[in-house]
């Protein structure tokens, strides 16, 4: 049995009713949930829908969510979330729901599947089956972002040990419930020491636990370019949330298609089931949208809530249809393609294949005994804490961090003095090059002086100095050290 498809058995349950949320979304969503429903219902799925509005109408109506309270309301009673594509308007300060929707139920593993399907679907790469587990509530996806200066944006990365510890477990329970071989960890920590280091360690430490599974540490520009080229090597990969992102969409077009990936979004709680791919407005209403990644997103649901059988039978006779050569326009290609259809007809087809199972590709067999051993988050002892510094950051339309250096001598107060400056995280002074481009945004390290022990209130008189000659500062960030580890980056050059 491939276990591609086992991902999101989470619990065993017999086949009862279930009420579920669904949103049809924009774009083409409305197209691909119909026909997705159609199949369920036509392969006996016990489920019973509440349907929910979300997307650019909501948006648009002047609700910068996408999604009314009342809608939480429901999907947060129901459990369950079967979403199609939506549109989030660019500009205007609108929040992506996809992030907000991961974020608030605590969704924090996506779990996406990428096998090829050779021959019947192009693809470079024949032997393909990669599980990609991405975090999927901190990162960059945070959104917390600044203008600080006429020049510099600033965006907060944040990686926690919680967030790490989850989705790194998650990663090596899924290969060890669904035998898979290997577990590899995608990271930048050779630049981003803290942040990325931090997922580095963890998933080092909870990998000790899984001595039979083989694991490996990638740094995700190589990592990235590795999947492009031979994914046959890769099993299971876990990453942070923008790495997988990027990664689970690379790895799902050199399948074949895009158009072809499912998801699951996964909590302690709820869950949440879509397609990987956007809503494609531009051929909105034609009819001839692939369902596919919805439907496998929905084989996905089926297997979480415990209708094994009903997923078994809809995937078997999806694998079919593409098997016959009964594909959609995005992967038709003469001379492999039987018979060009549009969204209604393939989800016809695929109804007419219930019951069947492919006879070149591997027909699936889903376990339904599947149990995930996810225990809560425990918190660690608390390290002892020491303010080590401060970097203060100055808004500054100058170029030559010499003199900016000398406008700083005022700060030095026989407790804390100017230690380096840079910009862009390069070191421009002491010891700067005239060659390193500036911005207006320029970060001033306080350190110490003579073995003084910093405090709060040596920062606030910093800033009350700076405040007084005239210098805009713009934030600052403290420096700590965690059990007498310091605990912050150094000026590159450094």
């Amino acid at each position: 049995m491939s276990g591609q498809y086992d991902e999101i058995c989470l619990a065993t349950k017999p086949m009862t009713k279930q009420r579920i949320t669904v949103a049809k979304g924009d774009g083409i969503g409305p197209e691909i949930m119909d026909a997705t429903l159609r199949i369920l219902n036509a392969a006996g799925a016990e489920i019973e829908i509440d349907e929910i509005e979300v997307g650019e109408r909501v948006y648009l109506s002047g609700n910068t969510s996408g999604i009314a309270k009342e809608s939480w309301n429901i999907i947060r009673r129901n459990k369950v979330f079967l979403k199609s594509p939506i549109t989030t308007p660019q500009g205007g300060g609108y929040k992506s729901l996809n992030v907000s929707t991961r974020k608030f139920l605590g969704l924090y593993a996506n779990i996406r599947p990428c096998i090829s399907l050779h021959p019947y679907i192009s693809t470079k790469h024949p032997q393909m089956d990669i599980v990609i587990i991405r975090e999927n509530e901190e990162d960059l996806y945070a959104g917390i972002e600044h203008q600080q200066t006429d020049e510099v944006v600033q965006c907060l990365k944040l990686i926690s040990r919680p967030g790490s510890e989850k989705i790194v477990r998650y990663a090596f329970e899924y290969a060890r419930v669904y035998g898979r071989k290997k577990v590899t960890c995608f990271t930048k920590d050779n630049i981003m020491k803290q942040s990325d280091g931090l997922f580095h360690q963890v998933f080092d430490e909870i990998g000790a636990e899984y001595p039979e599974i083989e694991k490996e540490h990638w740094i995700i520009d190589i990592g990235a370019a590795k999947v492009a080229d031979t994914p046959e090597v890769f099993d299971v990969i876990v990453m942070p949330n923008l790495y997988g992102d990027v990664v689970s969409d690379i790895a799902a077009q050199i399948t074949g298609s895009v158009g072809l990936g499912g998801s699951a979004n996964i909590g302690e709680t709820c869950a949440m089931f879509e397609a990987i791919h956007g809503s494609a407005p531009m051929i909105a209403g034609q009819g001839i949208a692939n369902p596919s990644g919805l439907l496998q997103g929905a084989v996905m649901m089926l297997n979480h809530i415990g209708q094994t059988e009903v997923a078994e039978k809809i995937q078997n006779a999806w694998l079919k249809t593409i098997e016959d050569g009964v594909h959609t326009v995005d992967i038709y290609k003469e001379g492999t393609s039987k018979k060009k259809v549009n969204t209604v007809e393939f989800a016809d087809a695929v109804i007419a294949n219930l019951g069947q199972k492919p006879v070149q590709l591997v027909g699936v067999e889903f376990r339904k005994d599947a149990k995930f051993h996810l225990p809560p988050y425990q918190r660690k002892a608390q390290k002892v804490k020491a303010l080590k510094g401060v970097d203060l950051f100055i808004h500054w339309h100058g170029t030559d961090a010499n003199i900016l250096a000398e406008m700083l001598k005022p700060l030095n107060n026989g407790k804390m003095n100017l230690s380096m400056i840079t910009n862009r995280g390069i070191k421009v002074w002491p010891e700067g090059f005239e060659e390193t481009f500036c911005t207006d945004h320029w970060r001033c390290r306080y350190k110490p002086v003579d073995g003084h022990i910093p405090s709060k209130s040596d920062i606030i008189e910093l800033l009350q100095l700076a405040e007084q000659h005239g210098l805009d500062s713009i934030k600052t960030e403290n420096l700590y050290s965690f059990d007498g580890v310091d605990a912050y980056s150094l000026g590159q050059g450094q």
